[in-house]
């Protein structure tokens, strides 16, 4: 996990060629200083900090650059002779053998800001550091200015938007390719990583992008002015996703600097598939509802055959009437945890200092539901069993919320499938009236998103990431033994996300079955995937790498998407049936076939109601659960000076 960000003054931007989402009916001139975008990002990636600045200047039409060090960046719109770029880039190493710092310059004087792991599509040993392969690729792209997409055939090489369309795994970059005088920036198509952007406007020039928005005076707004029914306007968006490009030129220009962005569709067929998140299977018949073994396509049947013996040797005799589909899927989400916590992925230098038996390497988000239940039990499968696995948990309301409740539940289940592991429940206690500092840090980490869903989900992952809680002094964590202070120093955390969008697991999924049948459940589920990136990923990236810990989501592999996609959606889910029978449906199979029978029968459960800090935010700002029900509580918008401030 890396935080990176960038400032460009000096050119005269055009975002003419696409739309951008943002409103431009008010703006403010906001400025904030490079000691405060430093402080933001060193939080994401403590183990290094650099700043590099490529000056641009021209002279009849000719640009040159020159590269420097630079600590005295102010962020804010000038239209200055020369064009300047600035580079950040904060570093969590996470592979590797050396130490690495950003931004990383190459030869050629190209300049790369990284933040991502290759999990897939492009082939890098084991002891390799992502970002330094990444630079060493993308020195290798076209550079003739004539082909941005494809290869290309005039200099033999590839494009940079191939070689990014061809990453497996989440990833945001912004990469200076100095030969053509072209920035490229983007984040991958499902937006696992956080990347913001301010445009610039008439009353603000400056072009930002970001890993996460400083904090700035300029951003709060005054009691009176809320009152008065002025909105708290955001300075910053997320950037779609998608790749862009912008090549700076000085001819035709009036001897001024111009840059024009492009968007570049991802070139990779198999990925713009699953963007596009079609279904062919959506309506079943009677018949394919009482069917419990339905036919597999040829494509599925390779991917069967290849795999059901290891399957079955893990499955009992019990499971036999359990469908192929199911197997099928816990193979690949087995292997989505695999290649997220293979240990060559662990820069060996962080435990160096650390006792191996002492040595946690990965952590898990949890509440003891369903997608948290399974991604322990394949977690043990993937990691050696001579290391612990820390299981974080975080309650609003001490042991009665009910997150709390099943965690402990959780934990003797995961005890009887996996005895041999050691597992460790921290329990993160909070009091949401002690958290006043941390709450205003939490509301600069969740921007631009402001309402109080956000903050209260932004709130529950922050504490939980952070691992900063108790333990029982005992291996069995009994109610009856005493607990002892523990903070875990995993820094990658396994997080359930994309599992409730693609198996309907939200409520509005049953009311959308319930009004337009399963035609309706697949729009609404199509909609939750493409607009995940905005609503959720973001924010939860942003909140969860604050605490120097990078977030792996395995239910948002390539594979695993791919696969689900490929299942009719009965077999994924089934909206006739009960709660907590029919939602989920196929993941509810795959924790019997992990053992998991009692995880395999709980509801869907947020975060921000089962660890009740939604009730006490409600109780808080609106008086009352009641009253917080009949305003909407959730989609609320924050005032920058609540009752939080």
């Amino acid at each position: 996990m890396c935080g990176i960000a960038l400032t460009v003054s000096g050119i005269r931007i055009n975002i003419s060629s696409f739309n951008s989402t943002r409103s431009h009916s008010h703006t403010e001139n906001l400025q904030f200083s490079v000691d405060d975008l430093k402080a933001a990002l060193r939080r994401r990636g403590p183990d290094s900090l650099g700043v590099k600045k490529v000056t641009l200047q021209h002279s009849e039409n000719q640009i040159s650059s020159f590269i420097e060090h630079d600590e005295t960046l102010l962020c804010s719109g000038n239209d200055e002779s020369n064009g300047e770029l600035h580079f950040i880039g904060s570093t969590l190493q996470l592979r590797g053998t050396v130490p690495l710092v950003q931004p990383l310059v190459d030869a050629s004087r190209n300049i790369l800001v990284y933040n991502g792991e290759i999990f897939g599509g492009l082939e890098l040993a084991s002891d390799c550091n992502d970002g330094e392969f990444l630079m060493q690729t993308l020195g290798n792209c076209c550079s003739c200015g004539s082909c941005v997409t494809g290869y290309c055939v005039e200099c033999g090489k590839s494009s940079i938007t191939d070689v990014l369309s061809t990453i497996k795994g989440p990833w945001a970059i912004v990469y200076w390719q100095d030969s053509s005088r072209t920035l490229w920036f983007g984040r991958d198509a499902f937006g696992r990583r956080s990347l913001l952007v301010h445009w610039p406007t008439e009353e603000d020039s400056a072009f930002l992008l970001s890993s996460v928005s400083p904090v700035s005076p300029a951003q709060e707004v005054s009691e009176n002015e809320a009152h008065n029914g002025i909105e708290y306007i955001n300075y910053w968006e997320e950037l779609p996703c998608g790749i862009y490009s912008m090549h700076v030129d000085a001819s035709n220009s009036n001897g001024f600097l111009v840059g024009e962005v492009q968007i570049h569709e991802y070139t990779n067929s198999i990925l713009k598939e699953l963007i596009k998140w079609e279904r062919i299977s959506v309506e079943p018949s009677s018949e394919n509802l009482h069917i419990s073994h339905p036919k597999l396509s040829r494509r599925q049947q390779d991917v069967h055959s290849a795999t059901l013996d290891s399957v079955s040797r893990e499955a009992g005799s019990t499971q036999t009437a359990i469908p192929m589909q199911a197997r099928m899927l816990l193979n690949v989400l087995k292997e989505s945890v695999k290649r997220r916590t293979s240990l060559y992925t662990i820069y060996q230098e962080v435990i160096s200092g650390i006792r191996q038996e002492k040595f946690v390497p990965v952590a898990i988000l949890f509440s003891g539901g369903l997608d948290s239940m399974i991604l322990a039990a394949l977690l043990d499968q993937c990691l050696d069993p001579s290391y612990e696995i820390d299981l974080l948990t975080v309650s609003f309301d001490g042991e009665l919320a009910p997150d709390r409740k099943s965690a402990k539940a959780g934990l003797k289940e995961l005890k009887r499938v996996a005895p041999s592991r050691r597992w460790r429940l921290v329990e993160i206690d909070a009091d949401l009236s002690d958290l006043v500092f941390e709450t205003s840090h939490v509301m600069s980490l969740i921007n631009p998103a402001n309402t109080y869903m956000d903050l209260n989900i932004g709130i529950a992952l922050w504490l939980a990431s952070g691992g900063n809680g108790w333990v029982s002094d005992t291996d069995d964590n009994d109610d009856t033994h005493a607990r002892i202070k523990y903070k875990s120093n995993a820094r990658i955390l396994l997080v359930g996300s994309g599992a409730d969008e693609q198996c309907a697991g939200y409520g509005r999924h049953r009311t959308s079955f319930r009004r337009g049948s399963w035609l309706g459940l697949n729009e609404e589920m199509k909609l939750d995937m493409q607009r995940i990136w905005k609503r959720n990923l973001g924010r939860d990236d942003r909140c969860i790498a604050d605490n120097g810990k990078e977030a792996r989501f395995p239910f948002l592999d390539e594979d695993v998407i791919r696969l689900l996609l490929d299942f009719p959606l009965w077999e994924v889910a089934n909206l006739d049936q009960p709660s907590g029978t029919g939602d989920k449906k196929i993941l509810r199979e795959v924790a019997e076939l992990l053992g998991l029978y009692e995880a395999a029968v709980l509801p869907k459960r947020a975060i921000q109601f089962g660890s009740r800090i939604a009730r006490e935010s409600n109780r808080k700002n609106f008086g009352s659960n009641r009253a917080a029900n009949q305003a909407s509580a959730g989609s609320v918008k924050i005032c920058r000076k609540s009752n939080f401030s």
